[in-house]
């Protein structure tokens, strides 16, 4: 099982967003969160390219940086996890299957989840994105946690909330139950591709004998 987090496990969507506009503006553009709030699942790499595509290198790397500062520091505190997150993690351990966190925000803002969720044991192995150069939707992140979880693409599902998620877990080779507890339109989801949709985690749960993990 490789999960992503944000959005899918701690609701965290909206604050990205906001973040991501309040750091936009600070450097003077205006571009309105509703848009930037559609490309949330998207590393810096990937999202700033979407919005400003002749924005150089140099430029969106000091955003990149501003924003995350911003972030830990004035957002990362409200992130609080969806309810059910340990029973779900209990429930699939309990079937004998691996959990890797497919995660690639940065390490700091990683750990800060895992101590919310309050059930780190239940967690075999984490990806950040000090560990991938390209964020989602580029697969790589996919690959770095298959192999953390030393398994094959045909042996893992994902679950993610975004279509960025859906499609990189596409291109590598992977399923994709998606959660609509990130924000994302349910046509979108499946267009790209998801398997299956759930509400959140506990609806996950609940439903879980007749999700594809059964």
């Amino acid at each position: 099982m490789l999960f992503d987090v944000d959005g899918t496990l701690v609701d965290s969507n909206d604050l990205h967003a906001a973040a991501w506009d309040e750091a936009f503006r600070h450097f003077g553009f205006d571009l309105g969160v509703e848009r930037i709030r559609g490309q949330i699942g998207k590393g810096g790499d990937n999202l700033i390219p979407a919005l400003l595509p002749s924005l150089s290198d140099a430029r969106r790397k000091e955003l990149e940086s501003f924003r995350g500062t911003l972030f830990k520091r004035d957002y990362l505190h409200r992130v609080v996890p969806f309810p059910g997150i340990c029973a779900l993690f209990e429930r699939i351990r309990s079937s004998g299957l691996k959990i890797v966190l497919a995660s690639s925000a940065p390490e700091k803002e990683l750990e800060h989840h895992l101590e919310a969720f309050g059930c780190r044991d239940l967690v075999s192995g984490t990806t950040s994105a000090d560990d991938v150069k390209n964020s989602k939707p580029d697969p790589d992140i996919f690959a770095v946690a298959l192999r953390t979880a030393g398994s094959a693409a045909a042996e893992a599902i994902v679950v993610g909330d975004t279509p960025y998620d859906v499609s990189a877990a596409k291109e590598a080779g992977l399923r994709t139950i998606a959660l609509r507890c990130g924000g994302f339109d349910e046509a979108a989801l499946r267009e790209a591709g998801a398997v299956a949709l759930f509400d959140d985690p506990a609806d996950l749960l609940a439903r879980y004998d007749s999700s594809p993990l059964a």
